[in-house]
């Protein structure tokens, strides 16, 4: 399996009304988990949004899926990622968040 997009996360103020507008604009289903947070699962590329204002990215957060999260980590800091967030676990799987040489920060996450 080659590592891939499978997931990005957008920050909202209001989940209620994200939720609603995605929703009704693009006819998608989204799964809330909790007050904070609700996503696509459609196991293709899916959307989440992220309502707590401490956890959420300040810019819409790509995250790549992979088989072996420890070996991914491993790999983003040898190359000189900076790690922002530890591995953690979510519903779903577990992850980790970093910054690439220009800053731009992406998660990592491997499936349960």
């Amino acid at each position: 399996m080659m590592a891939r997009i499978n997931f990005v996360e957008l920050p909202a103020q209001n989940l209620k009304a994200a939720k609603t507008f995605y929703e009704t604009v693009f006819g998608w289903s989204l799964t809330e988990f909790g007050p904070d947070y609700a996503c696509t699962m459609t196991g293709s590329v899916d959307l989440g949004l992220q309502g707590d204002p401490t956890e959420a990215p300040a810019a819409p957060l790509p995250v790549v899926g992979v088989k072996d999260l420890e070996a991914a980590l491993e790999a983003v800091t040898q190359a000189g990622g900076t790690l922002t967030k530890q591995i953690f676990s979510f519903p779903g799987g577990r992850r980790f968040h970093f910054r690439d040489p220009n800053g731009m920060e992406l998660a990592i996450m491997q499936p349960d």
